[in-house]
């Protein structure tokens, strides 16, 4: 017994001698400021609510027992988004993208849909690059902003808003106008 101490000892003090080779961290460094990139973005988000390829589709709505709500579109009804993105607002103009994201209505006694959609550039400057946005959507309002809270290629560590104007509605069709404020590095 006293041997089996006695090596445990003599372990304990050898191996409280080695050094600990990884960590968590690493060294830090001085900082050193990028400068700021403002950019600013015009383009129009088509959506089609109906018809053979809708680009918005109910996924799951609240098991309402009561009709307090006395909508069609239920308070807690969420919405999956695969929108095109588009240099103008006719149907021939261009696609530079698209916006992929989820929207949930969640105004009990409103048209407020809190959205999170991740718009990704398909062509040009930007391709390969897109923005985040996560914000309230107050739909009824023709004019409204949105938050900008992040994004990746060109836009990484992107904040900033997005100004979105009815453009065109006409219950199938949406056009919406974006003009998007982006402060990246």
């Amino acid at each position: 017994m006293r041997g089996t101490l006695t090596l445990t000892w003599i372990l304990m003090v050898c191996l409280s001698q080695v050094a600990v080779q990884s960590q968590y961290y690493s060294e830090s460094l001085p900082y050193d400021p990028r400068p700021v990139k403002v950019t600013n973005l015009h383009f129009f988000l088509h959506e089609t609510l109906r018809g053979k390829n809708p680009t918005v589709v109910m996924v799951a709505q609240a098991n309402n027992t009561s009709n307090d709500n006395y909508s069609s579109v239920p308070f807690g009804t969420l919405y999956a988004i695969d929108d095109p993105l588009k240099i103008g607002p006719g149907d021939n103009s261009e696609v530079i993208g698209n916006a992929l994201g989820l929207g949930i209505l969640a105004g009990k006694n409103s048209t407020t849909v809190v959205m999170y959609l991740d718009f990704g550039f398909t062509t040009g400057k930007f391709k390969g690059s897109s923005i985040s946005i996560f914000s309230r959507n107050p739909l009824i309002e023709t004019e409204r902003e949105l938050s900008v809270v992040g994004g990746r290629g060109e836009f990484r560590m992107a904040e900033g808003h997005a100004r979105l104007k009815n453009y065109f509605f006409d219950g199938t069709t949406v056009i919406i106008e974006y003009n998007v404020t982006i402060i990246h590095y």
